[in-house]
């Protein structure tokens, strides 16, 4: 069976079962937003013959054929494609040509024995502050629980966060004056300011250290009171992908080259990209990180890492590890 699932951080949650209807626009009533991280899908909006609340995550026992904990054979990644993008994104930005970019590293693994449908109860279980996802289908799948909002509307109010820098909590005391660190964050916190500045009035909090399922981060609350209507796919166009998993400048030659690092690097589609669920007039819209994807018996875990002017690489190395790290702790992978 082909599924949806959406929680949010207070738990709430749903499962959307198929078969889905395709939308190009928002439908009247509930709705997933799954896309690609390109966009690429012209009706984003999959609309599930049958939504179902979740309120215990024994309920998800009947989606997926067996409670064994998958055991996936993991292979050690490579370091010399990301080495070659990582300097030749470092080159550009102190040269100018760019202010930030986020390569991504891709771990790969083999499925020994076990369901990967069975981390639904894993991602409905995840630490309150995250959000859950998943979409399962008979093709491929991926499913995750991620700490960064792209976006909530409530009419005319939306909100968004700007999330970037990443220490492990017990680094929290050097991670608060890490001027590397702060630099990173403060490029997406001003690229959300300064293009939702234009649509109405901003409420932007102050810089803070907050950690999420094992790891710190800095993490900036924005939110807007549109002047007027705006639609959730012009929206979502508006700010993805943010600098905090695409480029800034996010002109039409930065992108390209974020596509093409992408490509070389065979990061799954589903890593960045905006994953939302629609109930009534809400509209939650999350960054799709912090998760794993399959196709059949072969798993992808994904990381990526904010180069700007101040980054190394054996930094940079050892961040995607951590992040890898607690994607695999929290799944229990």
């Amino acid at each position: 069976m082909n599924l949806a699932f959406f929680r949010l951080p207070n738990g709430q949650a749903w499962i959307g079962e198929g078969p889905f209807a395709e939308a190009a626009v928002p439908p009247e009533g509930a709705a997933f937003y799954i896309n690609d991280f390109s966009l690429s899908d012209a009706k984003p909006w999959k609309i599930p013959a049958r939504l179902v609340p979740i309120n215990d995550a024994e309920q998800l026992g009947s989606y997926h054929t067996s409670n064994e904990q998958p055991v996936i054979n993991w292979e050690r990644p490579a370091n010399e494609w990301f080495k070659m993008a990582f300097r030749r994104i470092r080159r550009d930005v102190l040269s100018q040509k760019l202010r930030k970019m986020v390569p991504v590293l891709t771990q790969h693994g083999t499925l020994q024995s076990g369901d990967m449908r069975s981390l639904l109860t894993r991602i409905c279980n995840a630490p309150t502050g995250l959000w859950s996802y998943a979409w399962l289908q008979d093709e491929a799948s991926f499913l995750g629980a991620t700490p960064e909002l792209l976006m909530r509307i409530q009419g005319r109010h939306l909100e968004t966060m700007a999330l970037a820098g990443t220490a492990k909590p017990n680094g929290a005391v050097s991670f608060i004056h890490d001027t590397k660190e702060i630099e990173e964050h403060e490029i997406v916190a001003g690229f959300l300011d300064e293009t939702l500045r234009s649509l109405g009035t901003i409420i932007r909090t102050p810089r803070e250290a907050s950690e999420a399922a094992g790891l710190t981060h800095f993490r900036t609350d924005i939110s807007v009171e549109l002047a007027t209507d705006a639609s959730a796919n012009d929206l979502v166009k508006l700010l993805h992908p943010t600098p905090a998993v695409g480029c800034l400048p996010r002109d039409e030659t930065a992108r390209a080259k974020l596509a093409e690092y992408r490509q070389q690097l065979n990061v799954p589609a589903f890593f960045g990209a905006p994953f939302g669920f629609k109930m009534e007039q809400t509209f939650h819209c999350v960054v799709a990180i912090r998760g794993v994807g399959w196709t059949g018996n072969e798993v992808t875990l994904p990381s990526g890492c904010g180069i700007v002017g101040g980054s190394a690489f054996d930094h940079e190395w050892r961040e995607l590890r951590l992040k890898r790290e607690a994607v695999a702790r929290l799944l229990g992978i």
